[in-house]
């Protein structure tokens, strides 16, 4: 596709099986985008960047809640290469199932980079980072969202979200309870901080797992392998989630809080395993409690010295050119450390060596 109408048409007309193909370069939208039909589990229908990722630039939109840049309501769509910035509202907020958004970028968009909403489930978030965004007020957009009246089963693996002015990932609910999500490998950095660093008004939490008005809903979820790092608030947070909350095999570091689970509208249950905390306070109550082979815990130490380096600028390196995540060195464990081999066994995280080593990343 060539410019921005055909690009528009073709999203209109698009029928389950069909693909549409996205020339590199700049295109500028000054309404959102959106789609008319839906795939099948069979067919799919797939809008790809062709080479090189293109860029979709909704910078002409005024702030306001209609301005959102590309609006998902249909089911089994593949979206993979875009990058959408600068919309008057979320970059994409996807209403519909069964849908794939793969390395794609949500970046100065004027609230959330990326929200899953209005019940939508089973949607896959793939390779995907949200970053800089930042309304006028200074305090509510977040990287990304699965919040509000969003539908069970949604998974975020292999993303990254910094400097967004509210959360990472915002995880509050209204209306639907009992849900669940599941984020593997996903990094949460700096939120909290503008684009140059200045300290916003918004919450600046890494992962805010939960929370709802009333304070009474369960927003289930499982962090596997994910990394909370220097998040002006908490790293991981409870707000009051009602829920059941897993983490495995997960890093926090100089966090203002690297995981805070408070005992006022306490989870149902919270289970932490082969985690590390580094250069923060934690507190870990819920009603009922499994805490195991964490650096917290007893016969367990951790310092710098455990770790090839702790550069945090490493997390926003670029990412490789099939859209996997960075290799870096950052909170690797070097040889020697006692954290390796050191946890407990966890059903679907793989290992090598004898057991599972502590933290996001295996030695």
């Amino acid at each position: 596709m060539k410019t921005s109408v055909e690009i528009r048409n073709a999203l209109a007309s698009a029928k389950k099986g069909d693909t549409i193909l996205v020339k590199k370069g700049t295109y500028y939208f000054c309404k959102p985008l959106r789609v008319n039909h839906s795939g099948t589990s069979q067919n799919f229908i797939y809008f790809l960047a062709e080479s090189e990722r293109p860029i979709f630039d909704f910078s002409v939109m005024q702030e306001h809640p209609d301005h959102k840049g590309f609006l998902l309501d249909q089911n089994c769509w593949k979206i993979k290469g875009i990058k959408f910035r600068k919309a008057g509202d979320n970059g994409m907020k996807i209403t519909g199932n069964h849908n794939i958004i793969e390395y794609c970028d949500f970046s100065e968009n004027a609230d959330t980079g990326l929200q899953i909403d209005n019940g939508a489930s089973e949607n896959l978030i793939l390779n995907c980072d949200s970053f800089f965004n930042a309304d006028s007020s200074i305090e509510n957009a977040d990287g990304f969202a699965c919040k509000l009246e969003t539908g069970s089963g949604n998974v975020f693996k292999n993303c990254r979200a910094w400097n967004n002015l509210d959360d990472g990932w915002d995880g509050y609910l209204r209306e639907n309870d009992n849900i669940m999500t599941t984020y593997t490998n996903c990094w949460a950095i700096n939120n909290g901080y503008l684009e140059d660093g200045t300290e916003g008004l918004g919450d600046g939490n890494g992962f805010k797992t939960g929370g709802s008005d009333d304070k009474d809903l369960s927003h289930n979820a499982s962090y596997i392998r994910c990394l909370a790092v220097g998040n002006i608030y908490d790293g991981f947070d409870h707000n009051s989630n009602r829920g059941k909350v897993e983490i495995y095999n997960c890093s926090a570091y100089m966090n203002g809080r690297n995981y805070a689970f408070s005992n006022t509208n306490p989870l149902e249950e919270l289970i932490i395993k082969n985690s590390i905390s580094l250069d923060g306070t934690n507190s870990f109550n819920a009603t009922t409690t499994d805490l195991a082979n964490n650096t917290w815990n007893d016969d367990f130490s951790v310092s710098e010295a455990d770790f090839e380096n702790l550069m945090v600028e490493e997390l926003t390196a670029e990412r490789q050119a099939d859209g996997s995540l960075p290799q870096i060195s950052f909170m690797h464990l070097v040889s020697g450390s006692d954290l390796i081999d050191a946890g407990v066994e966890v059903d679907g995280v793989e290992f090598n060596g004898t057991a599972l080593d502590l933290g996001a990343f295996e030695f």
